[in-house]
């Protein structure tokens, strides 16, 4: 993984763990491609609420931040979010 790339996955942690009752239990897994990079955010099941927000608001915050900050390595970004 590139240092960019390590950059938004840490990045992703860290607003994760900033939103979340559990923050120990957050975990973030990485997996790239050629133009597409695949970051499955992980939390504990009673702080999936708290991620995704009122009508995805939450959650999509996430992602424009996420395509932002990808635009600048030319890959897309995409935030999945798993129990």
């Amino acid at each position: 993984m590139n240092l960019i790339a390590t950059q938004i996955d840490e990045l992703v942690n860290q607003i994760a763990q900033s939103l979340v009752d559990r923050p120990q239990e957050v975990r973030v897994n990485t997996f790239q491609g050629d133009r597409t990079m695949v970051l499955e955010l992980r939390v504990a099941k009673d702080d999936i609420g708290k991620i995704i927000g009122k009508q995805g608001r939450t959650a999509q915050a996430m992602r424009t931040i996420l395509a932002a900050v990808s635009a600048k390595i030319k890959k897309r970004t995409v935030l999945e979010i798993v129990e």
